[in-house]
């Protein structure tokens, strides 16, 4: 079984899509492990898209990061990185396959609905960003 982080985004979060979001994850056979609602602050924003620093979208990705709650959350699954990954669809909605979430929910490739980790490396450093291991629920076996 493998963890990543998701982050439904502040566009999605106001516009009431965490539920149809969240049943797309779990109708793949994902499990919810924890999950909470956060605003970030630009700061924090900032900390957490650190790897992106240097990019011309870092400025206005913490801001929009930032402009209101999100939903950060972990997944549990087989393969969860990749199959979480292809559920959300590629960055830009406009090259997302037909029927993933960003295809479906998204406004713009900034405002693109879901954050997912990319690598097993990323979901380890994501993650504890947002949770504290007795906040991620143990496997049920």
């Amino acid at each position: 079984m493998e963890r990543t982080l998701v982050i439904i985004k502040p566009d999605a979060f106001l516009r009431n899509l965490t539920g149809k979001i969240l049943a797309r994850f779990e109708e793949a056979g994902m499990r919810i492990r924890a999950a909470r609602v956060v605003r970030l602050t630009p700061e924090t924003a900032g900390l957490f898209y650190e790897v992106h620093k240097e990019r011309p979208f870092y400025a206005s990705l913490c801001a929009y990061m930032s402009s209101g709650p999100c939903f950060p959350l972990v997944l549990e699954g087989e393969n969860a990185i990749s199959r979480v990954r292809e559920i959300m669809g590629a960055t830009d909605p406009a090259e997302a396959a037909p029927g993933t979430i960003r295809a479906d929910f998204a406004e713009s490739k900034e405002r693109n609905s879901v954050h997912g980790s990319d690598s097993p490396e990323s979901a380890a450093k994501e993650i504890p960003f947002f949770f504290a291991d007795l906040e991620v629920a143990v496997t049920a076996r």
